[in-house]
């Protein structure tokens, strides 16, 4: 899995503790979203949100390091600037202590596809 990282797993010490097998590929700006600081990071609809591209087979680690399963953070697919996609994880801004929201209505994880699906969100790869 490609997968562009904000917060704790952009420190290769966290990614490390976490996974056994993981690179990183470069930078990435998230254009569409923002990052805001809670309990743990999260993106926000609007602006952009640097960060690093971490690529790792172990994509059921980081679902249970991100707290897929119960909701804390969904993970989504965003259409990259090379052709290719790559997946990031968006948290719940209720459950992490942030005031501002997604728009719309219905369970979270709907709301986060539904403006991703509505706005043109892409992930632009950073020049080396």
């Amino acid at each position: 899995m490609r997968c562009f990282v904000y917060g704790t797993l952009t420190d290769p010490d966290t990614a490390g503790g976490l996974l056994d097998s993981f690179t990183y590929d470069g930078r990435a700006t998230v254009n569409g979203l923002h990052r805001v600081d809670g309990t743990y990071p999260t993106l926000l609809p609007g602006g952009a949100a640097m960060g690093r591209i971490l690529v790792t087979p172990e994509t059921e680690a980081i679902d249970r390091y991100e707290g897929v399963v119960s909701g804390l953070y969904v993970r989504v697919t965003l259409p990259c600037d090379d052709g290719d996609t790559i997946e990031t994880y968006v948290g719940d801004p209720d459950r992490l202590g942030v005031d501002d929201e997604w728009p719309g209505d219905g369970p979270f994880d709907d709301r986060v596809r539904a403006y991703l699906d509505a706005n043109d969100v892409r992930v632009a790869i950073d020049a080396v």
